[in-house]
């Protein structure tokens, strides 16, 4: 039985040897007669290099701003003065704002917004002067994109245009339908916005704008910044700025009625100068005037106060955006590398061409 065993793993051991032996030669063999190709190999290499190099020459730099900016969180201090006042304010059914409302301007939610398509749309209808002449930036855009070809053949597209600040609400189907398209190209995976927030530890955003045109990345970098921080400053404090202006104008409603009330107290004294002191009912009309006059002088003080309480809480919450580093012409620029595209070039048509060797003679030999 031993002998057996012993005879098998002999036979498989020689099986092995045999096996290996014939790919080795089937290597050589290959290896041989890649050989005997070396110019047809040489000759497709040097032309996908060719091909490489070209393609580096056409290809356009891409240009990447860069905006880093922090955002302003909000500070409660349990105690503090204003908060104080303010909650003493609400105690009089007076709402000056002051509410924390930055959780939605945080992080994350930060970096959607900023991305979302009406700021995008938004920033895409502001200005850009070149050569003197200003146009909105979905137009320039459109123009160093070349996206307008073919559009003077077709009606409804000739005369399409995007004026700076134009009336969103008023575009038509096809401007609407033309943004959508700008905007889901510049958002998109490889589009020319990107949004981080690199540290989450750290409320430092960073805004990289890439595109193949230089102004247009520092332009659109700057513009998107400033359009959400308006958006966020108006967001924010409309409450705040809803009930200053309603104190402004009970401000300034009281201080009218004070002064109406003066003049009156001075129009009843007058007509009362050396009355007799027996006649006291003449002098009542004087007496309620200047009742008057300190009940308007009390409301108004108290008006005032809380005015200026409110233009404290509608300052506490702006702004929202410190821009650290804005982009600064020249951009940095990305260029694809010559040296690299030839390598590639020529590397990719060698391994192409060595498959198509290989399959040949296999077929080759198949038909033999």
């Amino acid at each position: 039985m031993t002998k057996l065993n012993t005879t098998n793993e002999i036979k498989i051991r020689d099986s092995e040897e045999i096996s290996l032996k014939e790919i080795l030669i089937q290597i050589k063999n290959w290896i041989g007669y890649l050989k005997k190709k070396w110019l047809i190999i040489i000759a497709f290499s040097s032309v996908g290099a060719v091909i490489g190099l070209l393609y580096a020459y056409s290809k356009k730099p891409v240009y990447l701003a860069t905006l880093t900016f922090v955002v302003e969180e909000e500070k409660n201090s349990a105690g503090g003065g204003l908060t104080g006042a303010l909650g003493l304010a609400s105690t009089f059914g007076i709402d000056l704002g002051g509410s924390s409302g930055g959780g939605i301007f945080s992080g994350a939610n930060l970096i959607e917004l900023m991305k979302s398509r009406s700021l995008v749309e938004k920033t895409l209808l502001n200005p850009i002067t070149v050569d003197h002449k200003q146009q909105s930036l979905a137009s320039y855009y459109i123009g160093f994109r070349q996206l307008n070809k073919g559009w003077d053949e077709k009606p409804d597209l000739k005369s399409i245009k995007f004026e700076p600040f134009a009336d969103r609400s008023r575009f038509t189907l096809q401007q609407d339908s033309i943004l959508g398209k700008l905007y889901e190209e510049i958002t998109g995976p490889n589009g020319a916005l990107a949004v981080a927030q690199k540290d989450k530890k750290v409320g430092i955003i960073t805004i990289d704008v890439h595109s193949n045109d230089e102004l247009f990345s520092k332009v659109f970098a700057e513009c998107l910044a400033k359009v959400v921080s308006d958006f966020y400053i108006e967001t924010k404090t409309k409450k705040a700025k809803y009930n200053y202006d309603i104190l402004q104008k009970q401000t300034d409603s009281i201080r009218n009625e004070l002064n109406d009330a003066i003049s009156n107290v001075a129009i009843a004294n007058d007509n009362t100068y050396n009355l007799n002191p027996a006649l006291n009912v003449k002098r009542a009309t004087s007496s309620k005037r200047q009742v008057d006059v300190q009940a308007n002088t009390a409301i108004l003080t108290q008006l005032v106060a809380n005015l200026e309480m409110s233009k404290v809480s509608l300052r506490k919450e702006t702004p929202l955006i410190e821009i650290i580093d804005k982009p600064i012409l020249p951009l940095k620029k990305d260029r694809q590398s010559k040296s690299i595209s030839l390598l590639l070039g020529g590397l990719f048509a060698g391994l192409i061409v060595i498959v198509v060797l290989i399959l040949r003679r296999t077929l080759q030999n198949i038909l033999k």
